[in-house]
Order: structure tokens, then sequence, then C-alpha cells
């Protein structure tokens, strides 16, 4: 692997560390037991990510009112242990199981699609004071990640959050859709480069699809071909928990 400089970059070792499940040895912020037992892959419906029946491709609900993105991929549940370290690494800086959950979304995509990579990998973005207060985006963290991995363009900059709201944990699920309308803008000077592309949004949990859904009429708005919601958890909906 080639440096930048031209000179050979080192390969990063694998030291062994505590799993962040089990607190047990591996070689992984997750170890490969723990994600076996709670990451392994089920049928999601292709256009929301919630499970289904195996052999249902999508879901009753996404017939009857399909979401304003083409596709979803998640690969896991909101559920135990997941909604304890999602949490640490959203608010607490635990940015080690970023790579652990990029890869877990990039396996999650390549599963039902291996068809190639989307051309543009984006952020959902954070207001400027909740960068600043947080210090990083947890949904950046894995965009850059995945385009890395994927070999393709990852961009924090094409998508603008111009109205700081509440967060969407606060508020019920049925005034979630309202709380990010107008919230997300298009860098102006940069129009040009959504047109025709397919656009894949990162964020590191779905959870009504408020915010990707917005996102994703803003984007074929501006005259992308296709928009993908790619995340590493989805939240089930309250009767199927």
């Amino acid at each position: 692997m080639l440096a930048k400089s031209g000179t050979r970059a080192a390969v990063p070792r694998r030291w062994p560390g505590l799993c962040a499940v089990c607190r047990g040895w591996g070689t992984g912020r997750v170890c490969a037991e723990c994600l076996t037992r709670f990451a392994q892959p089920v049928p999601r419906c292709e256009r929301c990510a919630l499970p289904v029946a195996a052999g249902v491709l999508v879901c009753g609900a996404c017939l009857a009112a399909p979401p304003p993105f083409d596709a979803a991929f998640a690969r896991v549940d909101y559920a135990h242990p997941w909604d304890r370290l999602i949490p640490s690494f959203k608010f607490h800086a635990a940015l080690d199981l970023a790579p652990v959950f990029a890869e877990a979304i990039v396996e999650a995509r390549t599963k039902r699609d291996a068809s190639g990579a989307p051309v543009l990998v984006v952020p959902v973005p954070l207001s400027a004071a909740r960068l600043r207060e947080r210090g990083y985006n947890q949904a950046w963290e894995l965009a850059r990640r995945i385009a890395r991995r994927l070999r393709c363009v990852g961009d924090a900059r094409l998508l603008l959050r111009i109205r700081d709201t509440p967060h969407q944990l606060a508020l019920p699920p049925e005034e979630r859709a309202g709380n990010v309308r107008g919230a997300f803008a298009v860098e102006p000077r940069r129009l040009g480069e959504v047109r025709g592309r397919t656009i894949a949004v990162v964020d590191d949990v779905m959870t009504t699809g408020s915010t990707l859904a917005e996102i994703a009429r803003l984007l074929k708005g501006a005259g992308a071909a296709r928009v993908e919601a790619w995340v590493f958890a989805r939240t089930l909906r309250p009767g199927d928990q």
C-alpha cells in the first residue's frame, strides 16, 4: 500500500483488545463471536430495511407508500447490544467503533447488491452548533470509511444543515417528519454535481426514516437519479419489538 508521498505506508497491526460487547479478548473492537451472535444478516425490505419474511422483497407498507429513497440497507436491528454501543459512538466519542459499523454497512449493501459502488457517498449533516458541541459528525465517520472501502467518492460538504432542530429522539414519531422539514440544503454552488448521480446517504441509525426521507426528497428535487439510505441499525416498529 503506497502513501501519498510514494513511500510504502505501514500496514496497521491488529493488537488484541477487549470486545466492546462481551469484554473478552479478541483482535477486533467487536469480536467475531459477538458479530456472529448479534449481527447475523436477516431478510430486510429493500425499500425501508425493516425485517421481512424470507422471500419477501418489499414490505406491505412500502408497497402502499414507497419512501422517497430508492433503497435502504441496514445490518442490525437497534437492539441489544447495539442500543448501548451506538449512543456511545454517537454522543461520547467512541470512535473506535466506527470501523466495525462501517464495515457492517458495506457488508449489508454488497450482500444484496454487488453491482458496484454508488458514485457519491454523503453523511447526514450536523448543524454547525451541533458539530461544535460534539466535535465530530458520527455519520461522516462512517461515510468516509465506507467510501474508502468501496473506492468511491465521499463528500462531507455537499449537503448542508441550514436549520438546527431538536434531537429526533426527543420527539414522538409523528412529529419527526415536521421537525426536519426544510432543515437541509445542497451546497448552492454544487447543484450540478447532484444531477444524474446515484447518491448513498449514510447515518448510524434509521428510526422512522424521516431524516433520510427529507434528504432523499431534496436530492431528487436537485436532479439525483437514485438515492439510497445506508445505516448500521434499523429501529423496529413498536409492535415488532
